[in-house]
């Protein structure tokens, strides 16, 4: 054995009793072993395992490499074996240290107490107690006794990421096997996982067979407020857990929910596997499993959820889901449902059989991965009567949607000058109260930078001349007008338009006499077209008038002439800075405009309407989708004021403050009207009032508008050429108002936090984004419920009192008409919605509304959620209208063990 320093002791062999022919020297030896025991008595370091002795001249090294056993070349009998062909015991160094650590030569043992931690290759073993047997490289480790008699410095095992606690462990070197009694082994697999075992066996590095078991993913492992049993295991650390007979513990009482054997998956990355179903009853459709499938862990970059319910009267929906992302480049979601449903039995009145579909796309990609291209999408779209049809439990608030919006577009930048932007777009628009769609498969954009020709060539740009400009600009859409039923079929195709527009805006802007803003402007407009109309005239055969529909290229070109003068005007009113307000300002812009578009009627012709021979002007370019050149001269001034109103006010609250506070008590209030020089009759059109402002620190939100008719209206609600003034009205007629309220706050909105409410993402489902109309939830799905209770475990436990965190949003809607004197109010309804927390467990909420035209309430919801450490329930009741229904759900929070729940029903009342 070679010889180290003092303070330097290891050990790289297995140890073996030594024997020598010289008496002397195995009595050197054995004082020296003695001494080294008193030393390491005195010095409690942590030092490497070593046996030194006196170097015998008839004792060699037969090997250099570590860990093979040096032994005597003097033969004892014919039966000494050879040293060259001893193989190696311990591959590294053995490491130790504790406060004492006596040797027993006679036991060839060594004994450590107190703080003691053994190191060898990858293996960390720290314990009150332990003992190394050097003969046969086992150690064992145990807790200690303290003056009270309680068992402290349990052992604590690691072996690279993982880790033991029991309570004791007798462990080989050479074999890697262990003993371990009452071991205890977290798995972070993203939350935490427990296994406790009463004896475990170590077979090798990756698997362990345990008996009496127990898996816990309570946040209290000590006292677990739940676990699963297993009578008999196999675990494998960071894969799985396959147990036999294995029964589930409510606060250590047994349930008679058992299974005959069990597989627990372990791991720290997503892994395929199946996805459980919900079984349950509807009075409708039957028994059925819902929520069934399998879940595909594709790659790092996508995943893929195949799901699915089935009802034993017939009916059955698919859903298929999938995520993906890459980091820089893009993300984005998919997801397809398709239900076909069957209401009542075949033979009976009321049976029926109808399919839905939605296809939901989002795709939104990093801005640095391509500064010059850019694609997205936001796809909703599938059947009108999806949302108010479907059984989904996601979609039980999202049947008040009325419209449907996808967009998916790509856009391209050429970033030399002159810079050109290309972008191509597809839109649907669907309305499911009509069922009808509005397309534009695509659409072309094509949009060239703003060019100075005349402009300096250090780019600076004076007077009318250096300011002249222009642009091109193009668009080309295919417009398709068609059915819900006619969707994704070639019919909706046979209506379709197509057309291109040129665009090239040309425009100067100066200033006039210092303060006025002046802009003098011309457009020029190229329509291309591929259909045109023919109205034939009245055939008094068949009493018909008629139209053709002509195919083939055609084109109409059309200008017009522009002029705006505008400035902005201060006015400040002040009040002192002893007071409250110190000043007021107001903000005024005010602009005058005037246009002039040409007639052009040679796109014009006549044809006879009917047996009077009434002849009626029209433009074969009627039915395009940028409408037909104007007939007549078109001459409008037009005028417009925006105002904006601000305040500055002392801060009493803050006594730092060394300014006043600036407020928006305005922020924006627009009047706007127009005048047609040209026009016979009517040539004041009404007056726009818009306007809106922040209250209540911005929590408050209020818009409203008015719009005011000089002239008077007939017995039929006609506008006539007299001004309502002089018909014995006012100098304005009302012939509509809106305002709009939007009020959201919490428990934090008054204390000056400033935090505002976090609002539940419904936009997976297609809805809205916050809870007006409900929240959409389905609780058996760990996917989308996980988010929602994860909070942090070293925050402690509050006792609310009188500070109930608590959140509350509304909003209100008035519209009247009256523009043929029905003094109507057309809209009147409030909505709201709100969440308290009650305790840190507790958490109730409500979302609904009140119709005071139609007097009655309008969708509600109730909802109650209760945190009880490791299981989360809750209970979702609408109580009235045709969706009544409700939800209960009790289950596992961790998504390890998520399949570990109950839940139960009821579908919405259809016959309400």
């Amino acid at each position: 054995m070679a010889l180290r320093k003092s303070y330097q002791i290891y050990a790289k062999i297995g140890f073996k009793a030594l024997q020598a022919n010289k008496p002397y020297i195995l009595l050197i030896f054995v004082f020296f072993i003695w001494g080294m025991a008193v030393n390491a008595q005195d010095r409690p370091k942590k030092t490497p395992l070593n046996l030194e002795f006196k170097k015998d001249s008839l004792i060699k090294k037969t090997d250099s490499i570590p860990g093979t056993v040096l032994q005597d070349t003097t033969k004892t009998d014919s039966t000494a074996a050879d040293s060259l062909k001893q193989k190696p015991f311990l591959l590294d160094v053995i490491t130790y240290s504790a406060d004492s650590i006596p040797m027993s030569r006679k036991d060839h043992r060594i004994y450590m107490y107190n703080n003691a931690e053994v190191q060898y290759q990858d293996y960390d073993l720290k314990a009150g107690t332990i003992i190394i047997d050097y003969t046969t490289n086992e150690v064992y480790a145990g807790r200690i006794k303290d003056s009270t008699g309680s068992y402290t410095q349990t052992p604590d095992f690691k072996q690279g990421s993982q880790e033991v606690k029991p309570d004791s462990i007798r462990f080989n070197f050479d074999t890697k096997r262990a003993i371990i009694i009452n071991s205890r082994s977290e798995q972070n697999l993203g939350e935490a996982f427990n296994v406790f075992a009463e004896k475990t066996k170590k077979e090798n590095d990756s698997v362990y067979f345990m008996k009496e078991a127990k898996l816990t993913t309570s946040e209290t492992p000590d006292d677990p407020d739940y676990y699963i049993r297993i009578r008999k295991g196999k675990f494998v650390p960071g894969k799985k857990v396959i147990a036999s007979f294995s029964n589930l513990y409510l606060a250590n009482v047994p349930t008679p929910i058992a299974v005959p054997f069990a597989y627990f998956p372990m791991t720290e990355t997503r892994t395929s596997g199946f996805i459980m179903p919900t079984p349950g009853q509807n009075n409708q459709r039957g028994y059925f499993i819902q929520n069934g499938g399998y879940y595909f862990a594709a790659s790092e970059y996508f995943d893929l959820a195949l799901t699915g319910d089935y009802y034993t009267n017939g009916s059955y929906g698919l859903r298929a889901e999938s995520s993906y992302k890459k980091r820089y480049k893009f993300n984005g979601s998919f997801r397809i449902r398709y239900e076909n449903l069957v209401n009542s039995q075949k033979g009976f009145d009321d049976y029926s059989r109808s399919s839905i579909y939605n296809i939901q796309w989002s795709h939104s990609q990093d801005s640095k991965s391509s500064p010059n291209s850019r694609f997205s999408a936001s796809v909703n779209l599938g059947s009108s009567q999806y949302y108010q049809e479907s059984v989904n439990q996601l979609n039980t608030s999202n049947f008040l949607n009325n419209t449907l919006s996808s967009s998916v577009s790509y856009s391209k930048t050429f970033p030399e000058y002159p810079s050109l932007n290309l972008s191509l777009t597809a839109r649907v628009s669907q309305n499911t109260q009509t069922q009808s769609v509005d397309a534009t498969l695509p659409s072309l954009q094509a949009n060239l930078e703003r060019i100075y020709p005349f402009a300096s060539k250090d780019g600076a740009k004076k007077g009318i001349f250096q300011n002249i400009n222009f642009q091109y600009s193009m668009s080309a859409d295919n417009q398709i007008n068609t059915t819900d039923s006619l969707f994704f079929t070639s019919k909706m195709f046979e209506d379709a338009k197509f057309g291109v527009k040129h665009t090239v805006p040309i425009s100067t802007n100066f200033k006039l006499f210092k303060y006025l803003s002046t802009t003098v402007s011309g457009t020029y407009n190229d329509v291309w077209q591929l259909q045109t109309i023919r109205e034939n005239n009245y055939d008094p055969i068949t009493g018909l008038q008629t139209r053709d529909t002509l195919s083939g290229f055609d084109r109409y070109g059309t200008y017009n002439l522009s002029a705006s003068i505008g400035t902005t005007i201060y006015g400040t009113f002040r009040f002192g800075d002893n007071h409250k307000i110190q000043a007021i300002r107001h903000v005024m812009r005010p602009s005058v405009s005037y246009g002039y578009t040409p007639g052009f009627d040679q796109y014009y012709d006549e044809y006879i309407a009917d047996e009077k021979g009434t002849t009626v002007e029209y433009s074969r370019f009627e039915n395009g989708i940028y409408g037909a050149p104007s007939i007549g001269n078109s001459n409008n001034v037009s005028f417009s004021l925006s105002n904006t109103l601000e305040a500055k006010v002392r801060d009493d609250k803050d006594s730092t403050a060394t300014e006043a506070k600036k407020i928006t008590l305005l922020n924006s209030f627009n009047l706007n009207t127009s005048y047609n020089i040209v026009a016979d009759s009517l040539k004041w059109s009404p007056l726009r009032i818009t306007g809106g402002t922040q209250l209540l620190k911005n929590k408050m939100s209020v818009n409203f508008g008015t719009t005011l008719d000089p002239y008077a209206i007939d017995n039929n609600g006609r506008r006539i050429n007299t001004f309502n003034i002089n018909n014995g009205g006012s100098l304005f007629r009302m012939t509509n108002a809106n305002v709009n309220v939007s009020y959201s706050l919490n428990s934090k909105s008054f204390s000056g936090d400033g935090d505002d409410k976090d609002e539940t993402d419904n936009t997976a489902s297609g809805g809205r984004n916050d809870d007006l109309f409900g929240k959409s939830q389905d609780f058996s799905d760990s996917r989308t419920m996980n988010n929602e209770n994860t909070k942090d475990k070293n925050t402690p436990t509050k006792y609310y009192a009188n500070e109930l965190p608590w959140d509350l949003q509304f909003a209100y809607s008035l519209t009247y008409s009256n523009s043929n004197r029905q003094n109507e109010i057309t809209t009147n309804s409030l909505m709201f919605s709100g969440n308290v927390d009650l305790t840190e467990k507790w958490k109730v909420g409500v979302s609904s509304g009140y119709d005071f035209k139609e007097k009655g309430f309008t969708y509600t919801q109730l909802r109650f959620q209760r945190d009880m450490n490791s299981f989360r329930l809750n209970f979702n009741y609408v109580p009235f209208s045709s969706r009544s229904s409700w939800y209960f759900f009790i289950g596992i929070k961790s998504s390890i063990l998520s399949d570990l729940k109950w839940e139960k029903r009821s579908e919405p009342s259809r016959s309400f």
